[in-house]
Parts: C-alpha cells; sequence; structure tokens
C-alpha cells in the first residue's frame, strides 16, 4: 500500500542509522528499566491510554506500575520489538514487516488509537534524550526524530491496510 505523500518518513541515512544502533546499544542494556520508565511517563501524559491495559488501567500511583508485572512485561515486548526495528534498519523490508505486524495487532486485536503510537514514540525520545543526555546530541536527536516518524508511519500504514476505522 502506498503511503500517503504526506506521510512518508525522511530518509534515514547511514550515519544517523549508525548514531541510533550506537545510542540503542546502551539503551537496550537496560532494556526493562527504560522500557518501564517510558511507559510509566505515557500513562501519567496520556492517562486515557491506560485504557486498553485491563491489567493496569487503575493504577493511579507512578510506583504502583513500576511494580505492576504486566506493565513490565509489556515494555519488555515494546523494546523488543523496537530493538527489532533498530537491529534490522538496513533491511526496508524486514522493518516495515515487524512495524506493520504491530500496527495490525494494535489495530485489529486491541483497537487502540494510532494517534498513541505518535505519543508514545515521542515519551520515548524524551526518556531516552534524559537518560543519556552525553549520547542524545543534536545529530542523534535528528537522527531519532526521523526514525520516531518511521515507526509512526509505518504503524499508522497498517492501519490503514486493515480499513481502520474509529
Amino acid at each position: 500500500m502506498e503511503i500517503e505523500r504526506w506521510e512518508r518518513s525522511e530518509e534515514i541515512s547511514d550515519a544517523e542509522k549508525k548514531v541510533i544502533q550506537e545510542i540503542w546499544s546502551r539503551v537496550y542494556a537496560n532494556c526493562e528499566d527504560v522500557g518501564v520508565s517510558i511507559l510509566i511517563r505515557f500513562f501519567v501524559n496520556f492517562p486515557s491510554a491506560k485504557q486498553y491495559f485491563s491489567q493496569f488501567k487503575h493504577m493511579e500511583d507512578p510506583l504502583e506500575m513500576e511494580r505492576s508485572l504486566q506493565l513490565r512485561k509489556h515494555a519488555r515486548r515494546v523494546m523488543g520489538a523496537i530493538n527489532t526495528v533498530v537491529e534490522n534498519i538496513n533491511d526496508s523490508e524486514k522493518v516495515s514487516s515487524v512495524l506493520a505486524l504491530v500496527g495490525k495487532a494494535h489495530a485489529l486485536k486491541h483497537k487502540v488509537e494510532p494517534i498513541y503510537f505518535k505519543k508514545l514514540t515521542g515519551v520515548m525520545l524524551e526518556v531516552i534524550a534524559e537518560e543519556y543526555p552525553n549520547d542524545f546530541t543534536p545529530e542523534a536527536h535528528g537522527a531519532w526524530t526521523k526514525m520516531k516518524t518511521l515507526i509512526y508511519t509505518h504503524v499508522t500504514a497498517a492501519y490503514k491496510e486493515v480499513g481502520w476505522a474509529q
């Protein structure tokens, strides 16, 4: 399916791919903790996103969320999917395939509104920038912004492919 022109992600250069992979290797070394930090901030900033999670949708306290085994499990799953994308950043078909699976599952099975992916990837960038400030140079920020757009573009393309209607 052709992605609409205004939604196409900007090409990520080889140098930017290298920067993304270098930073991600440090992030992924602490994948569960970083993933939990990302999800907690996401749910605190966008509490309506919790509606899709029966196991922790009523949790308000970030410490309670942090202790939730279900939240930790989902954090590992999110970080694993991003890891697959980063590891395969030079294989556009693999990236597209992985993100299409994520998009279709969230559209068809979980009925998650696609805007939450834009919000989640924004929170992901904030957390990575805060936790790895020495690595997150302006160049790195630019590369990760393109990565964020790539994730959102591919996920929303999958929503369109399955005929998502809100």
